[in-house]
């Protein structure tokens, strides 16, 4: 998978990479910043995306596209289509423009609005990657779960980063019965779960 990912797709990797680095180093909190996960936790989600079972990829917070195109290599393996979403304008223009540079088009649909509205449309969840505002995880997060399938993953992002913010969520979400969970310490902290259908029938939770 990663000893053959497509030039197009390294290319704007590339680009994204850079303009992220130059946002940080600029320092200046901007609205437009790409806040975009490293390229460690895009290979881990690669590898995660490509161990789900088969069923609907979601992204949840889109940025510039740049974690879409890792969850892409392990889907064009499996010859199955990301659903990514994005509220923020000048992201969604961004992110057209990264899916149109990589040749990926066909393997991401981008939708334009809040994710929580359009969350309950997908009823065969394999895969959810959560990277959007902390102040939505938690209902996001509970608009999924119901949905996701017996083995599916979900995963957020930020949970170490910002612990002050998200501590009470990974809280939660492990003493969930529905799922197994765990925190992994990779990039800013992804928290990673699995449906656990078994354990969610017998506390009457799904």
């Amino acid at each position: 998978m990663f000893h053959n990912i497509p030039l197009p797709i390294l290319d704007r990797m590339t680009q994204l990479e850079e303009t992220d680095t130059r946002d940080r180093q600029d320092g200046t909190p901007r609205l437009d910043r790409l806040r975009q996960i490293p390229p460690e936790t895009g290979r881990f989600l690669a590898l995660m995306a490509a161990s789900a079972p088969k069923g609907e990829f979601l992204e949840i917070g889109t940025s510039a596209g740049y974690s879409a195109l890792w969850i892409s290599i392990a889907l064009q393996e499996r010859s199955e289509k990301l659903h990514t979403f994005e509220a923020m304008p000048a992201k969604i223009t961004l992110a057209r423009e990264t899916f149109r540079l990589a040749n990926v088009e066909n393997q991401i649909k981008l939708i334009a609005g809040d994710a929580r509205e359009h969350l309950p449309d997908y009823k065969n969840i394999a895969f959810c990657f959560l990277d959007a505002e902390k102040e939505s995880y938690a209902d996001c997060y509970e608009l999924t779960i119901p949905n996701l399938i017996s083995g599916g993953l979900f995963l957020a992002d930020n949970v170490i980063s910002h612990g002050d913010e998200l501590g009470f969520f990974v809280k939660r979400v492990s003493e969930d019965p529905r799922v197994d969970a765990a925190v992994v310490p990779i990039g800013k902290g992804l928290l990673l779960c699995r449906k656990n259908l078994q354990k969610a029938r017998l506390f009457g939770k799904v």
